[in-house]
């Protein structure tokens, strides 16, 4: 029987785990490429904790304990890196968001709010976006105009924007606005027009064209499945070239944030046959893994074909599909067993959102998933959206036997209690969304849930009291993908006023931690070979200027992100280290 050399490396280096092990005898064979040694590293892993050294090579973690018996893996050729006191920790593993998007949104106008943009009324939002009309190189080439995330809940007169407003800026221009949620856009006159969207145009299922005060004229906003249904349009026909520059981009966010594993969820088709063809040139960094949209897979999808796989080609796999079952809390579409605490325009107090499928079209699409063993991910925020989603999974489940599914529930902001235990029960994976806290948690309180319902958005302490795994998410780009603020709204839970908003729900800093890494990896079907540093896994590392288990909570979102390695080779590193 033949060893691979791999297998040889992982068997002989099992010695080195703990500091209290004997020093091994280094040969050409085990010395390590680089090895990092006065650090601060906390491995996730609760029977090694935090230790002083690690040694890599060839981008396997090969030992790791005490800096003397980790610097007897150095060779003539081992790079030795100090890391004078700062932190390393496995790098960090996306549990949902959408790199296409981000992908995009690094060539797009930056409409947000304070403080990661500069839009906080219309008149700024119109400036922002004649300013890139001026400037933009994709405006000049395609002309089109894509603006990306401005949030009415920020902005001064508490309203979307609508086509005139747009229309202050080009009659000329297809103008599109998108919605931090991501599930609205604000389209100018022109746009609409290209679309064929008019007063006669009827709501889609599971989706409304928002009307002026005649009930009948289009005002600009689509939401949900309106919405969706032209959005893809408003994207440019970039060259594979132009693409590969957008994606690089959007690559250099998740990296420069400590990631060494992305996700891009609801995978349109374009997007996923631009993925394969980045990943065949061999031009990604980071490894990528992709949930196309179920709805709209077909059969010549490369969701059927061999990419469909728990192993990475390139860095690139797919990983299953997705599906949403309702809309946004923040852009008021996630669909309640309770109306609104505030409706939103053109709706009365009975309004409590909608859902994207009835029950006999949700079965349809979890049984074809299920049928297929393809790992399914829904989305769905509101109470009434995760019934249907409870329900729809008990039935499938029974109808289509499998063991570890791994099914994730996305984002789950208004998650009941008990609808946590029929979760426990049905092996249902959450991946949550504590940025909401921060980013909307003043909204939820005041106009979208009211203070009760507010307080228990993402609600990671019910699920610690089951001792259930869950993960953490930026959603970007409805959030940007800063890893230091997702893992601060979680143990903090303050809002932009300053409040906490469901002090009962935050949690410890390591937990935090394992919610972005060796959680994630589970959920992803990779712990085995990500999200904890031990003997035999990938080094995927990332480098932070202060320890988030010791600084003050709440100076975590103050952290750097000084380098991020992914499988020991360095992809990002900060200027002025």
């Amino acid at each position: 029987m033949t060893v691979s050399p791999s297998k040889a490396l992982v068997a002989g280096l099992m010695v080195a785990v703990l500091s209290g092990c004997n020093e091994p005898v280094i040969t050409t064979d085990n010395q390590a490429t680089s090895i990092y040694i006065n650090g601060q590293i906390v491995s996730v892993d609760d029977n090694v904790g935090t230790v002083d050294a690690i040694a890599v090579k060839d981008g396997l973690i090969v030992a790791l304990g005490s800096n003397s018996v980790i610097e007897s893996y150095q060779g003539k050729d081992t790079k030795l890196i100090d890391l004078q006191g700062k932190t390393l920790l496995p790098g960090f593993v996306d549990a949902h968001s959408h790199l296409s998007g981000v992908s995009i949104q690094a060539i797009s106008a930056n409409l947000l709010p304070a403080p990661d943009g500069p839009v906080n009324n219309i008149a700024q939002m119109q400036q922002t976006l004649r300013d890139y009309i001026e400037q933009s190189p994709v405006v000049a080439e395609h002309q089109v105009v894509i603006g990306f995330n401005y949030d009415d809940s920020q902005l001064a007169e508490k309203r979307h924007p609508n086509r005139h407003d747009l229309d202050a800026v080009s009659t000329e221009l297809p103008i599109m606005a998108l919605h931090q949620s991501g599930h609205l856009g604000v389209y100018n006159s022109r746009a609409l027009e290209i679309f064929g969207i008019d007063a006669e145009s009827i709501n889609p299922p599971g989706g409304i064209i928002e009307r002026e005060a005649d009930g009948k004229t289009p005002n600009g906003v689509l939401q949900e499945n309106a919405h969706f249904a032209v959005v893809y349009n408003m994207v440019p026909d970039f060259s594979p070239a132009q693409y590969m520059q957008a994606l690089k981009a959007g690559e250099t966010v998740y990296a420069s944030n400590g990631f060494t594993t992305v996700q891009d969820g609801k995978t349109d088709p374009v997007s996923l046959k631009t993925f394969a063809a980045v990943s065949a040139a061999g031009a990604l960094n980071l490894d990528l893994v992709s949930y196309p949209d179920l709805v709209k897979i077909k059969e010549d999808s490369p969701v059927h074909g061999p990419l469909l796989s728990r192993e990475y080609s390139n860095h690139f796999r797919i990983g299953g599909v997705k599906l949403t079952f309702d809309g946004s809390p923040q852009g008021k579409t996630a669909w309640f067993t309770h109306p609104y605490h505030q409706p939103p325009l053109n709706q009365d107090a009975s309004y409590a959102g909608y859902g994207a499928f009835n029950d006999d079209e949700a079965l349809q699409w979890f049984e074809l998933a299920y049928k297929n063993s393809w790992q399914l991910m829904v989305h769905g925020n509101g109470d009434a959206a995760i019934d249907q989603f409870i329900k729809t999974a008990t039935v499938a489940q029974q109808n289509n036997p499998a063991a570890d599914r791994r099914t994730v529930l996305i984002h789950g902001q208004y998650l009941r209690e008990d609808q946590v235990a029929s979760l426990e029960a049905l092996d249902i994976f959450p991946a949550l969304y504590p940025m909401h806290t921060f980013y909307w948690g003043d909204w939820h309180r005041q106009s979208v849930a009211g203070p009760e319902r507010a307080e228990n958005i993402s609600p990671t302490g019910w699920l610690l009291d089951r001792d259930m795994k869950f993960s953490i998410h930026s959603d970007a780009p409805v959030t940007l993908p800063n890893s230091m603020r997702v893992l601060h709204s979680a143990v903090n839970r303050t809002t932009r006023s300053g409040a906490t908003l469901g002090e009962y729900h935050r949690v410890d800093p390591l937990t935090a931690i394992k919610a972005m890494t060796i959680w994630p990896a589970y959920q992803h079907f990779e712990e085995d070979r990500k999200g904890s540093l031990k003997v035999g896994k990938l080094a995927d590392l990332v480098i932070l200027d202060k320890n988030p288990l010791t600084v003050e909570r709440s100076e975590i979102q103050t952290i750097r992100v000084l380098e991020t390695i992914k499988e020991g080779r360095t992809v990002f590193a900060a200027d002025n280290q």
